[in-house]
């Protein structure tokens, strides 16, 4: 049992539920959880009772700030992927950052791991590139020494935006839009084998490096979507469109739908073909690289995480 506390910024969303879950298995038991998503917190809560699970606006000071006393460590995992509205990204993933910073100087915590993203190496141009650009160089600026984690599209367990959205969407409608050819190269990585490497990270008391961590596997975007439907028996049929017929029914959709599943920027940054450096992670961390066809299976068809889905 290791009793020392570790605290989850952001985390209950897709990386956090899935971190808590490893976490446990390895022993740890002292966990503190901090987001602002309601709905997503009572899933943790119904899950795991047994840790500290706290509704906390990280954009704001407050008493979520007392924890990092005595902390352990704190992996940064807080983010806006997603939206339309720039004030979201800069709250959420700058204004945050720098509280939270403060919080660990102030704590005098042990170690920081942060979570950036592979899209700081990206050709995109949009908001969350954008702000996890300005991040990662907030982080580096800081004088916190930390390992710093650029994963690329992740999916697993409790994915409510990703894989895991087309996933259900498939499920409910008869035609599946692709956009384009729809061979647009994707690295997609398996968020099991990403929180092992966190844990790995917080095992060794890990300080510094920056590491692009890459799916192994590199899959176009339809075939992706192939093994999608394959795994989950979904019935709709896959129908490529013209890409500015796509683009259109998105920006369609983001008048009605003030917080969408996909905006015109993702769909952008989703063609930009962008291929990212694959580093032996296995080696470095001492962790096992799962196959994309098992992940996907595991993911779908585990009969107690496969079945949770978070709110978009």
């Amino acid at each position: 049992m290791n009793q020392q506390k570790i605290i989850l910024p952001g985390g209950a969303g897709l990386v956090g539920q899935n971190l808590v879950v490893r976490l446990k298995e390895r022993g740890y038991t002292n966990l503190v959880v901090l987001d602002k998503h309601r709905a997503n917190l009572d899933v943790l809560r119904q899950l795991h009772p047994d840790i500290v699970i706290e509704y906390a606006d990280l954009a704001e000071p407050g008493d979520w700030q007392r924890h990092f006393t005595q902390a352990r460590a704190v992996v940064m995992l807080q983010a806006q992927i997603g939206g339309n509205d720039y004030i979201d990204f800069e709250r959420n993933n700058l204004t945050s950052t720098h509280l939270i910073l403060d919080a660990i100087k102030a704590g005098q915590v042990e170690q920081l791991i942060h979570i950036s993203s592979s899209v700081v190496q990206s050709s995109a141009d949009d908001f969350y590139t954008q702000t996890k650009k300005l991040q990662e160089q907030m982080v580096a600026d800081s004088g916190v020494p930390c390992p710093i984690l650029r994963p690329t599209l992740m999916f697993g367990w409790f994915d409510r935006k990703h894989l895991g959205w087309l996933s259900r969407f498939m499920k409910k409608v008869p035609i599946f839009p692709i956009p384009g050819s729809g061979r647009y190269l994707r690295q997609p990585l398996y968020v099991g084998d990403f929180c092992n490497i966190i844990i790995s990270c917080l095992d060794n008391k890990m300080s510094k490096g920056i590491f692009n961590i890459s799916g192994h596997e590199k899959i176009d975007y339809i075939a992706i979507i192939r093994a999608i439907k394959k795994t989950t028996k979904a019935g709709a049929y896959i129908l490529r469109i013209p890409y500015s017929v796509f683009y259109f029914l998105l920006w369609l959709w983001s008048q009605f739908d003030s917080n969408p599943p996909f905006t015109t920027q993702q769909l952008a940054a989703l063609v930009a073909r962008d291929e990212f450096e694959v580093i032996d992670w296995p080696g470095i961390f001492g962790v096992t690289c799962t196959g994309f066809d098992k992940a996907i299976d595991e993911t779908f068809n585990h009969p107690v995480y496969g079945r949770v889905v978070l709110e978009f």
